[in-house]
């Protein structure tokens, strides 16, 4: 079939890149994205435009808020068929409290399990989520869209698609795929060296399209194989071989039974009511045990297990920003007297090597340019898979006019779409965000729409405007999609201005760089893609005064 092995790898690297590439391609952009996505939460909810806070008191500000969370109508609702029986109106039996926060989050998000009476699953719990202002305990709107953290960042591993976790186990697949690819690019590409300095933007589009591509690809090779291997590594155990839930459940059962004799906390309650020692002495105590060991003492997990309960423990983790790895550091009391039941103790070398692994993904440190890195090497990546889609279209769409076939016509539409048709969707809901009113009902699932709205509109105008290409030359869609990202990226700026006072002569002036960050970003992509619209309409230009000249020759 094929004449050599390079060949072979050709074919695989080309096709697997086209079929897939388009979940790649969101994976890559959206995890970019991800990198300071709470950053753009701040600027999609101007209520949590506020300094960063440590974790606050557990006395003053956790516990009066932990007391007044329950589940909501819907959780209640979502729960009601896994119950034999009525559900109570009132859930009392707390299996955790937790608040969560990281050196990003000025706001503090909140987290509390409670037992469900005649659960059919006893080990089920119902959960209840707040979000607070850590300052003083102000409940937050929790119902508003955290469009960095809770639509971008989900958008890059799971497509949004919760059904069966289908987004995960697709984009889990187009992971390995990549892996496949990157290996065959490799073997295609025996000058790599070179290539890693080759870009000639003068010459003919093709040449220069590849050069693009095999620039990005090539720089941040290591970044593209790294990032698709973590990812199918953090994702394996709980979604791609679950054994310990399903096959292995009896031994994972035994497995909990043996963790709890040996490090003291227990996975049940004892069915004993017990009171509930200062949790601040617990904290503080925590912290100085980290300092002891020349630790940075920021809290980023508390987690009370058991709550009112003989049993009941209480667990400190370290927020760990100082370091790559993601390391937990976690101090365990009794929650009843305060005693010290466990310090976790150091990881082994297989641990430590997963702790590293996992938090250069997950990427919790506080190092900012490396944050930048992560996100040029996203943006890396989606240029590559968009300049192959280029590349694939440019080689094939005249051989296709002159054979009367549609194939260029399409995949150019949907790279039209899965490009610049991304970025308005991206755009699309931040234009949404600032527009919407404050109080409409299911407001975040009106941005939602908003984004896939957009992203449904930017497919259908890229194959209405198709048309040139199966005449073999270029769809204007690029350079009108592209005039169009200009108009929305500089209208999120000064609706956002509009709507909240802050534009960036203030936001920098404070120096609140979540805001500001994000205008500034969004200026840059505006002054980008009108300089890509203006250099495809040259290149227009010059294509129709070539066919033109062309035509009468041949008449």
């Amino acid at each position: 079939m094929f004449q050599s092995f390079r060949q072979a790898m050709a074919w695989l690297h080309t096709w697997f890149g086209l079929v897939l590439g388009f979940v790649l391609m969101a994976a890559f952009f959206f995890g970019a994205l991800s990198v300071f996505d709470r950053e753009i939460d701040r600027w999609a909810i101007p209520a949590t435009r506020i300094q960063p806070q440590p974790m606050p008191s557990y006395e003053q500000v956790l516990r009066p808020a932990f007391e007044r969370m329950q589940p909501t109508p819907q959780a209640i609702d979502a729960m009601r068929p896994r119950v034999n029986g009525d559900m109570p109106t009132r859930f009392d039996t707390v299996v955790s409290w937790s608040a969560y926060t990281t050196h990003r989050d000025p706001v503090l998000q909140l987290f509390a399990g409670y037992q469900v009476p005649n659960a059919k699953d006893p080990e089920e719990a119902i959960w209840a989520f707040a979000t607070i202002d850590p300052r003083d305990g102000t409940a937050l709107p929790d119902d508003r869209l955290k469009v960095g953290s809770g639509f971008f960042y989900p958008m890059h591993y799971s497509l949004t698609l919760d059904w069966k976790n289908l987004g995960i186990w697709i984009v889990g697949f187009s992971a390995l795929v990549m892996l496949a690819a990157l290996v065959s690019g490799v073997v295609m590409h025996r000058k790599l060296f070179r290539e890693f300095f080759t870009f000639r933007p003068d010459k003919a589009r093709l040449r220069s399209v590849l050069d693009l591509h095999n620039m990005t690809g090539v720089v941040a090779l290591p970044f593209h194989f790294f990032f698709a291997f973590t990812g199918l590594l953090i994702f394996a155990a709980a979604y791609y071989f679950p054994l310990g839930h399903t096959q292995l459940h009896e031994l994972h059962d035994l497995h909990a039974e043996v963790e709890a004799r040996e490090t003291g906390l227990p996975h049940q309650r004892a069915g004993v009511p017990a009171g509930l020692a200062n949790v601040d002495a617990m904290v503080a105590q925590a912290q100085r045990r980290w300092e002891a060991n020349d630790k940075a003492g920021e809290v980023g997990f508390l987690v009370l297990q058991h709550v009112g309960d003989a049993n009941g423990y209480v667990s400190v983790y370290r927020a760990g920003t100082d370091r790559i790895a993601l390391v937990g550091d976690g101090i365990h009391f009794k929650a009843s007297t305060g005693e010290l039941i466990r310090e976790d103790p150091a990881a082994t070398p297989v641990g430590k090597m997963a702790e590293f692994l996992t938090g250069l993904h997950l990427q919790h440190f506080r190092h900012w340019l490396l944050r930048w890195f992560y996100v040029l090497g996203g943006l890396a990546g989606a240029v590559c898979i968009a300049t192959g889609f280029v590349f694939f279209v440019e080689k094939r769409k005249r051989q296709h006019a002159q054979q009367g076939r549609q194939g260029a016509r399409v995949v150019d539409a949907l790279a039209v779409a899965a490009v610049t048709g991304m970025l308005l969707a991206a755009l699309g809901i931040l234009v949404a965000n600032r527009l919407l009113p404050e109080d409409l009902p299911a407001r975040g699932d009106w941005e939602r729409y908003a984004f896939w709205g957009t992203w449904a509109l930017a497919l259908l105008h890229a194959g209405w405007r198709s048309a040139p290409v199966a005449r073999g030359l270029a769809n204007p869609a690029w350079r009108e999609q592209c005039g169009a990202i200009a108009v929305l990226a500089v209208a999120a700026v000064l609706l956002n201005w509009i709507t909240t006072g802050d534009h960036l002569l203030r936001t920098l002036g404070a120096g609140y760089w979540p805001v500001a960050g994000v205008d500034l970003f969004l200026l840059t992509a505006a002054a980008l893609a009108v300089l890509a619209a203006r250099k495809l309409r040259h290149r227009l230009a010059a294509a129709s005064a070539n066919a033109a000249a062309v035509e009468p020759a041949h008449v």
